[in-house]
């Protein structure tokens, strides 16, 4: 793996990796392959996966949970998928490393805010939020959640950097989060809708923002991750009730690296990255990451 920096790290800068919504086993082996080499070959100090889809395309389990962190990720956040798997319900009241929107309602199970501290002692807040539009969870806004816990925490005073994914089917949504937050967050990334989108891009005041990460799965032959056969029959046959399963071919990482500034917690650089299966020879920009 070759890769150098765009941009030189300073004394307390960050630098968080984001890993796009794990589709399956396809995804969950590129997770735990890649993750260690960029940790040491980025110099990451903390990573953050989307565990949406993990348990064959539909939520995580415990153990899926354990592997994962394990592979060196650090934070898992849950998605509108969070609940599907039974045991996932008591996991998230005593594992905090896992996360599901914190727009739910305050009494369901878990939180979606997390502190990290690092082993630099740097202070880093992950955020997981809930799309409304075109979602049937019908929570509150995830706007006005955000708030609230900003209302505590405050870039470059009582914390270091603060990462926040917002989980969103409608990318004006997830645009609209991150003008709203800009300057008071280090990040704003985007999953869910499994496709990488090419604005990653540093905002007026400051904050990092990505509208979709895209997946971590087989982007060789599936739809959005998952078995095209089951897919298509959505579409043309209208068998809703077939459920997906997740295509088994070889997964590609897709992540969203933000380097941040040790001084006032705002984004000094972002890049997008998509490393192995179907993009095997993609590079972006100054980076080559090969297996």
């Amino acid at each position: 793996m070759n890769y150098q920096p765009s941009i030189s790290r300073q004394y307390g800068d960050l630098r968080i990796l984001f890993c796009g919504d794990i589709v399956g086993r396809a995804g969950k082996d590129a997770v735990v392959h890649y993750v260690p080499k960029l940790r040491i070959s980025h110099d990451i100090d903390m990573v953050i996966a989307s565990a949406d889809n993990v348990s064959g395309g539909f939520g995580v389990t415990p153990d899926l949970c354990k592997e994962l962190f394990a592979a060196g990720v650090d934070v898992l956040t849950g998605g509108d998928h969070v609940w599907d798997q039974k045991d996932t319900h008591h996991y998230l009241n005593y594992e905090p490393r896992l996360l599901r929107p914190h727009n739910f309602p305050e009494k369901t199970n878990g939180k979606g805010w997390f502190i990290l501290e690092t082993s630099k002692g740097k202070r880093i807040g992950v955020l997981h939020l809930l799309g409304q539009i075109f979602h049937k969870e019908y929570l509150d806004s995830p706007f006005s959640a955000a708030d609230k816990i900003l209302t505590h925490h405050r870039l470059g005073y009582n914390i270091d950097a603060i990462i926040v994914d917002m989980h969103a089917e409608a990318t004006a949504e997830k645009n609209a989060m991150g003008v709203y937050l800009d300057g008071r967050v280090s990040a704003v990334v985007g999953s869910h809708t499994h496709v990488p989108t090419s604005d990653a891009r540093i905002l007026a005041r400051g904050t990092a923002y990505h509208t979709d990460t895209g997946m971590c799965g087989d982007y060789h032959n599936s739809i959005i991750g998952f078995d095209p056969e089951t897919s298509l029959g959505n579409f043309t046959m209208k068998m809703r009730k077939t459920r997906l399963q997740p295509a088994g071919g070889e997964g590609t990482l897709c992540a969203t690296l933000v380097h941040i500034s040790g001084t006032n917690g705002l984004a000094r650089s972002i890049e997008h990255m998509m490393i192995g299966g179907a993009f095997a020879t993609h590079t972006y920009d100054c980076s080559v990451v090969q297996g």
